[in-house]
């Protein structure tokens, strides 16, 4: 049996790991231990890992605040098991998990992996409007999750990541910890010749912003991480990424179109265009969303958390690409 080792780096959030936690005593694959890093917190979730003490093999560590990847580094050198694995504070665990990708492994090897995530019936509804923008075909958060998308081979994200033992003793763990160091490190794995995949049924359930403010800056962020990936890996730059970037800038013509088409009759053919292809897009996320999450208030928040998905990416990458 492989012994797993959860790593999981904390900043502020003792209430999130606890629900964290709460799903992983009711994993139905019992060989792992939990290690918790909080990474400079000011409110601490020591209280809350040490009453888990009796339900679950787990260690707490403090260290100074350095970022996520380093502090995923900092579990790494503390871990015991075969194979290492990162979940975001702010996940849920479905019971199956560990035994879903024990199987995998056994069946066939993965020196790394990564799986997606899924919006857990107990979210609020803009949480699940998030959740679909970043899985939906309707935004590039469609082609995460996939064995193979327009955005190039598959990379494992930080949220629900595994790698060998093997693997981290190969490549040092992460050598960055902010804009797209989980991709960085996907990558270096890949160029040393592991095998990466996708375990599609090794899903989590990921909380990941609260609203629409967090996730603009998220997202905002994510698009500057991936002009930062491209300085380093000029290859991992595909036409896909600059869909946002074109969303944004076909959004922020339409006033403009409108105030020409006073002047120039031709740019009240090209706004009327313009504006129907976009309500028209807005009602295919409306009622994909609404189906897929049986509410139609969830489809019309999907609408906003769509729209910042590609514009929060869009502004973005610009604004680094234009700093490159």
């Amino acid at each position: 049996m492989l012994r797993y080792s959860v790593i999981t780096p904390v900043y502020n959030r003792p209430d999130e790991v606890k629900e964290l936690l709460e799903s992983l005593t009711r994993q139905t694959y019992k060989n792992f231990e939990v290690i918790i890093i909080e990474d400079g917190s000011t409110l601490k979730c020591e209280e809350v890992c040490r009453s888990f003490e009796n339900r679950l093999d787990i260690q707490y560590f403090f260290k100074l605040n350095s970022g996520q990847g380093f502090s995923r580094n900092y579990g790494f050198e503390r871990a015991s098991g075969d194979y290492f694995v990162q979940l975001d504070s702010d996940a849920i665990i479905p019971d199956r998990y560990f035994e879903v990708v024990d199987t995998t492994l056994q069946s066939q090897w993965l020196d790394a992996y990564g799986g997606p995530d899924a919006a857990h019936e107990s979210f609020t509804d803009v949480q699940k409007a998030i959740n679909y923008a970043m899985t939906s075909i309707f935004t590039t958060g469609g082609i995460r999750g996939k064995k193979n998308n327009a955005g190039g081979q598959f990379h494992p994200r930080s949220f629900n990541f595994g790698i060998s033992r093997k693997v981290w003793e190969a490549t040092g763990g992460y050598t960055m910890t902010r804009m797209a160091e989980d991709i960085e490190f996907s990558i270096r794995i890949i160029e040393n010749g592991f095998k990466v995949g996708l375990i599609e049924e090794a899903f989590i359930y990921h909380k990941r912003r609260t609203d629409f403010g967090q996730f603009y800056k998220q997202l905002h962020f994510f698009g500057r991480g991936r002009i930062n990936l491209a300085r380093m890996f000029p290859s991992e730059l595909k036409a896909v990424h600059f869909f946002p970037a074109v969303f944004t800038l076909g959004f922020l013509s339409i006033p403009v179109q409108l105030a020409l088409s006073f002047i120039i009759p031709f740019f009240c053919y090209t706004f009327w265009l313009s504006a129907g292809v976009l309500l028209l897009y807005f009602l295919l996320i409306f009622i994909d969303s609404a189906l897929k999450n049986k509410s139609l208030k969830v489809g019309l928040l999907s609408i906003i958390a769509c729209f910042i998905q590609l514009f929060a990416y869009g502004i973005g990458f610009m604004q680094e690409k234009r700093n490159s």
